[in-house]
């Protein structure tokens, strides 16, 4: 295993650890339902994110997700340094929280601690969406695609800004 992913997962264990391993979303925050896996499973890129040191350097950042021998979905991500152009990736694992017809996940890049991953919001195609992990400081935007209509990135800031999230925080992928 190369040492740039052994410090990835490294720092991502110790802010899950700070964040006291929580899955459950923001309490202001509704989660999408119904919610249907096999529609989401696939290739999503990253329009958008708050900024954290698991990410922060990478650009053109992808997850794809699929479900595992073991049922549960396998959440392999990566990105590009920007200083290197170096690809960055990591596997981790996410299950359900409750019910599978219920956007509300916990997911794991190493051993035993998990964070939340909540899908606040879904194109009804599943071209888009807007995730929030246990507070509203981890937020994603996310499409099929690497661009996001104009429109619709007003609409999820509308919606994220309502949620009490900084907005103007928000690093935009190029």
């Amino acid at each position: 295993m190369s040492r740039l992913i052994r410090r990835f997962m490294f720092v991502l264990c110790g802010l899950l650890i700070l964040a006291g391993c929580s899955v459950n979303p923001p309490k202001n925050a509704s989660v999408v339902q119904p919610f249907d896996l096999e529609r989401y499973l696939g290739t999503w890129y990253e329009i958008a994110r708050l900024d954290h040191s698991f990410e922060r350097g990478l650009n053109r950042v992808s997850a794809e997700y699929s479900v595992r021998p073991d049922g549960r979905i396998k959440v392999l991500n990566s990105g590009y340094r920007t200083d290197t152009g170096a690809r960055k990736e990591v596997e981790g694992v996410a299950q359900f929280i409750g019910s599978p017809h219920v956007g509300s996940l916990k997911v794991s890049f190493f051993g035993p601690f998990y964070g939340g991953y909540h899908i606040v919001a879904l194109d009804p195609n599943y071209q888009w969406a807007m995730v929030l992990g246990d507070n509203t400081d981890y937020l994603w935007i996310l499409s099929r695609t690497p661009t996001l209509a104009g429109p619709i990135k007003q609409q999820l800031l509308k919606q994220a800004a309502g949620l009490g999230v900084d907005t103007e925080q928000l690093i935009w992928m190029d």
